[in-house]
């Protein structure tokens, strides 16, 4: 019998712990269990080649819809 991997089902919201400015990126790095520095270098090279404005207009839109919790 194979064993079954129960997976965590969460909702996606901003990070408390992991939080730099509004806990969006945090958040992210949370729910995909991957580490947030990592997530925010990624981050930081796609706002430097898609231009700064889109990104950081994304970025406040995420912060608004994703809850705190």
């Amino acid at each position: 019998m194979a064993s079954k991997k129960k997976v965590k089902k969460t909702r996606l919201t901003r990070s408390k712990k992991e939080k730099i400015i509004f806990g969006v990126v945090g958040g992210l790095a949370e729910k995909y269990d991957v580490d947030p520095t990592l997530l925010r270098i990624l981050w930081l090279i796609v706002l430097a080649f898609t231009g700064f404005v889109p990104g950081i207009v994304v970025y406040f839109v995420a912060a608004l819809v994703m809850p705190k919790l």
